[in-house]
């Protein structure tokens, strides 16, 4: 199979450009784990991996008051040292 040098520096070029976004994208979810309080935050996935419960539970505990949480561009977080807490009030641990 033959790619000419025009195709192979197109296909460099979009590979490079999904690079760079796969950068821009992990350099900004980093800054937002770590800014709150100087306290590591949680998204959805992570709290429904940690507490092993389905997103739709996760919802009913946001509703009920159970668990704290911020809202940062449309998207939720929990402040990891207030997680510690609602499992101790639970009798769980980490």
């Amino acid at each position: 199979m033959y790619i000419s040098s025009e195709e192979l520096n197109y296909l460099l070029s979009q590979i490079m450009g999904r690079f760079d976004t796969i950068d821009k994208t992990l350099e900004r979810m980093n800054k937002l784990k770590d800014c709150l309080d100087g306290d590591k935050l949680l998204d959805n996935y992570d709290l429904c991996t940690l507490l092993g419960v389905t997103k739709r539970t996760l919802a009913r505990y946001r509703q009920k008051g159970k668990v704290r949480f911020y809202m940062i561009d449309g998207r939720t977080y929990y402040k990891s040292s207030e997680i510690k807490e609602f499992l101790k009030v639970k009798g769980k641990s980490l």
